[in-house]
């Protein structure tokens, strides 16, 4: 993985520092995002993989987590791999989620 795909995942965690110790602590997603009408769908390809998507559609990878929670019964969110072939429900307003996303983490 390149140093910068790490620096900007880097963006997103959470650190405390507490006497002096610096803790990661864990990221919080939202749970559900609920079905929308101006909802995308996409059949991935071979090499297609969340964060990728996420920068073609959202123009920032790494919101890579919404495509992978809109889809809980096909894609494993421990992974940014996809298999070919897999049909994707692709929320297209995403504004409402990156707030959720922040007050979650602030």
């Amino acid at each position: 993985m390149s140093r910068q795909i790490l620096k900007k995942r880097a963006k997103n965690l959470r650190i405390v520092v507490n006497n002096g110790k610096r803790h990661y602590k864990p990221i919080k997603y939202p749970t559900n995002i609920p079905l929308q009408n101006t909802d995308m769908y996409f059949l991935t390809t071979f090499g297609d993989r969340l964060d990728l998507l996420a920068k073609s559609i959202y123009k920032d990878e790494r919101l890579w987590w919404i495509i992978a929670i809109a889809n809980p019964d096909t894609v494993r969110r421990d992974s940014l791999s996809l298999k070919a072939g897999i049909e994707l429900r692709v929320p297209t307003q995403v504004g409402l989620l990156k707030k959720v996303f922040e007050k979650l983490n602030s």
